[in-house]
């Protein structure tokens, strides 16, 4: 295959002006206009002009040397004619140019005018043969050139059609490489190829990579065009709302929201750590799409921020007399809470900066516990939060949950602050004692800080991610029962409040919930009067708790059936609700006022037990049946009770001579101690000495007073041992009563805390032994077996049987 030139007349070598190109590269038979400046440029185009217009055009290596030397310019070039020249006013030459052949410079010499190279043609290089090879690798580079074109916008598609008409494979592969767009040294590698299928080749995979290239881009193009396209439309949509909102009157003078943003973190007070936060988190929001998931989630958080009381908070009320008028105000009796709590005022008078108290008040349900934390706020003047805890499993109820959770908000603490709006308001842990625990945390744990005068002042939320100081708040919790974990409850201030006296009851009825109930029913003063009798009677016969929820809602449905009457049938007089006619209102007496047997019973025992409904008298029963000398027990007996009753039946069998009982009884009969109600599970070991009781009493065949009740653990040694609840068991016993009560020894510190009204209606007898509980409980003691004498040969009476016991301890002791 032979290229045709207009040079095939030139020798072998010859000398020819160069012209050193920037950034360009000429092909044979490829016409391009050039701007030429260079000092040594013109002059060899001025050379050239003055002989046969024919210059030898070659690239520099770097396109940022101004002055090229011998080693800037490439040794292959393309030997190129003049077509036409052009001076420009600025001293400037325009000069269009038509490349014509390669050649290969042999020899640069440089004058002080220009370059001269000596030079020599480059004829292409073909094989025999590759005709078809050829044709092939034409087609496929016109077809992938044509991709190229359709993915690269710069080139005209005309293109296309004017190197159709291209026979030559080699002036084909130079006009496709003038037309890419090609580094310099890939663009020189192309023309220093001479073998026409190597050069083919190559110009194709330049081609392949360029359009591997174009479609990365063209992809980056799209998504880029689809996201600005979704981000101008959101944009565009937002501002034509706006507009209409502000045609309508909507957002006159509404300031922007995130300079509202802005201006809240400055005027919100916070500590420098929670403004850099606040900051932080305002300049990412800046950055974000308005309507993007994250964009929501750092302006709720923000907003959190803003809206928590850093600074805000109440006046606390120090004066005393008033705080002390309304605590008594609101609640009769309570007095250890109410001393508390002016206390507290009291040291906050002189301290000025004092630890809010964390106080937990303890007792049945209906006494007032919650209703007293209401009235604390209103004495001190403090905002009132009430946080109920009951059936709370989560610890993030307390501490949130971390942002990263979708709909995550601050705990209930930051919650109830910002609702309130104040730093110091009193906050109410209700029902305390009924949180429990499962996989997603123990809440118990993170109140652990909440409670803590020491940590609370850096309590910190997972969603706020910031500390928020406590300290100003006042905690007060509530609780049935003790049942608190200890760490917990180490950080509280226990204050037991016991179940109301029927005195107490009968005050609180008439004070405040006669006239609650008559404005809840809309009843004026004049329309009805409940007697004191009536209401003594209600707390007797129809109620039987430690606190007045249900004498309350007794009373209420007097008012309710009373509005009725007097809606159906208008009177003129007053309606007097008496004793004699509580039945029409109430319906028939649930409960018996009295003693639960009002006679004498062998192997029967009326013990006090302690529930969370305050005291409660526990009937005891014991009997004998023939046997092989099993211990039988019923009734929902807890394992302490159980071991009670095994404790009490080795105190028995240890003073079988001493108590004139068969000493084989235990091989011979089956005992069975039975307490009701069976439904009702119990526990606990303060009715050791009534399981003796009732033992003793069945194997002796000696009745037990019923006006009798006892409370007391029991040892292997017969001696009494100290319980608790004690004010509460007294004031069951009061209700059902009993007249005489047998109590530890240990316990008689205890009743300086009984009403003295409840203590001139009882006797109360303090005891050690269990010889002295028989001795007030039985009917008659028990005779001895031998003679009725001891082993020393003094009678065998209840004193020698305390110095015995005595004597033993004393031995046992040594």
């Amino acid at each position: 295959m032979k290229q045709n030139t207009t040079f095939d007349h030139l020798p072998s070598h010859v000398l020819m002006p160069v012209l050193p190109l920037r950034d360009v590269v000429i092909y044979p038979h490829m016409v391009i206009p050039l701007f030429v400046g260079r000092e040594k440029s013109i002059h060899a185009l001025d050379l050239a002009m003055q002989s046969n217009k024919r210059i030898v055009l070659v690239a520099q290596r770097g396109a940022e040397v101004d002055d090229p030397g011998i080693d800037d310019l490439y040794d292959i070039g393309t030997l190129s004619n003049i077509l036409q020249l052009l001076r420009l006013p600025d001293g400037t030459v325009k000069v269009l140019v038509e490349g014509s052949q390669r050649v290969c410079i042999h020899r640069f010499t440089e004058t002080q005018s220009c370059f001269i190279a000596n030079i020599s043609l480059l004829e292409p290089i073909s094989e025999e043969g590759e005709s078809q090879e050829a044709q092939a690798l034409v087609r496929s580079l016109l077809g992938t050139f044509d991709q190229y074109v359709k993915l690269n916008k710069k080139i005209p598609g005309e293109v296309l059609t004017s190197i159709s008409g291209i026979d030559d494979p080699g002036r084909l592969a130079d006009t496709i490489a003038a037309h890419m767009t090609l580094k310099l040294d890939e663009k020189q590698k192309i023309l220093e190829i001479q073998d026409l299928r190597e050069r083919l080749e190559c110009l194709l995979a330049l081609i392949e990579g360029e359009i591997d290239i174009l479609q990365v881009e063209k992809r980056i193009r799209s998504r880029v065009k689809q996201q600005m396209e979704k981000t101008q439309r959101e944009y565009y949509l937002n501002e034509q709302m706006k507009a209409i909102q502000k045609e309508l009157g909507d957002l006159e003078d509404v300031p922007n929201e995130i300079e509202d943003l802005a201006q809240r973190i400055e005027k919100a007070g916070m500590p420098k750590e929670a403004k850099a936060k606040a900051q932080t988190e305002l300049n990412k929001l800046k950055m974000m799409s308005p309507m993007s998931a994250e964009a929501t989630v750092v302006r709720n958080y923000v907003d959190w921020l803003v809206s928590v009381p850093w600074k805000k908070r109440t006046k606390i009320h120090q004066n005393l007399v008033a705080a002390e008028g309304i605590l008594e105000a609101d609640h009769y009796d309570l007095e250890k809470v109410k001393e508390r709590i002016l206390e507290y005022l009291a040291v906050q008078q002189r301290a000025r900066k004092l630890k809010g108290p964390i106080l937990c008040l303890v007792g049945p349900p209906g006494v007032g516990k919650t209703s007293l934390g209401r009235s604390i706020a209103r004495a001190t003047n403090r905002k009132f939060v009430r946080m109920s805890l009951g059936g709370v499993r989560d610890e993030a109820e307390i501490r949130g949950h971390r942002r990263t959770y979708i709909g995550s908000l601050p705990g209930k603490i930051i919650q109830n602050l910002v609702k309130v709006e104040v730093r110091n308001p009193l906050f109410l842990f209700d029902e305390i004692d009924k949180m429990s625990m499962d996989f997603r945390g123990d809440p118990s744990s993170a109140l652990l800080e909440v409670l803590d005068p020491e940590q609370n002042n850096t309590f910190s939320d997972h969603y706020m991610e910031v500390d928020f100081d406590l300290s100003d708040v006042m905690f007060v919790a509530t609780a049935n029962s003790l049942s608190i974990p200890p760490p917990l409850l180490d950080r509280m201030e226990v204050i037991r409040i016991p179940g109301y006296t029927e005195d107490e009851k009968l005050n609180i009825a008439s004070r405040y919930l006669v006239a609650k109930q008559m404005t809840n029913h809309g009843l004026k003063k004049g329309e009805l009067e409940i007697t004191g009798d009536a209401v003594l009677d209600i707390i007797r016969f129809y109620t039987r708790e430690a606190g007045v929820r249900n004498l309350e809602r007794e009373i209420a449905k007097i008012c309710r059936k009373v509005v009725k009457e007097i809606t159906l049938k208008p009177v003129e007089n007053i309606i007097t609700v008496t004793p004699s006619g509580l039945e029409k209102y109430l319906g028939v007496r649930r409960f018996r006022y009295g003693l639960a047997e009002e006679q004498d019973q062998i192997g029967q025992v009326t013990g006090l037990a302690w529930t969370e409904v305050g005291g409660e008298l526990l009937s005891i029963e014991a009997a004998l049946v023939p046997g092989k000398g099993k211990l039988i027990h019923t009734g929902q007996l807890g394992e302490v009770m159980q071991e009670s009753i095994q404790a009490a039946m080795t105190v028995v069998r240890s003073r079988v001579e001493a108590l004139g009982v068969d000493p084989e009884f235990y091989q011979k009969l089956d005992v069975h101690i039975h307490v009701p109600e069976g439904a009702t599970p119990k526990d606990g070991p303060s009715a050791g000495i009534g399981m003796c009781t009732a033992l003793i009493s069945v194997l002796t065949r000696i009745p037990v007073h019923a006006n009798v009740a006892m409370t007391g653990e029991i040892t292997l040694r017969g001696e009494v041992l100290p319980i608790g609840g004690l004010k509460e068991k007294l004031l069951a016993a009061h209700r059902g009563s009993i007249s005489t009560v047998v109590i530890p020894e240990e316990n008689r510190k205890d009743l300086t805390e009984i009403p003295a009204n409840i203590l001139a209606k009882l006797d109360v007898r303090p005891v050690r032994w269990i010889d002295q509980v028989l001795e007030i409980a039985l009917q008659t003691l028990p005779q001895p077996c031998s003679q009725g004498t001891t082993e020393s040969g003094e009678p065998a009476t209840p004193e020698s049987a305390v110095k015995t016991s005595n004597a033993l301890e004393g031995v046992r002791a040594h």
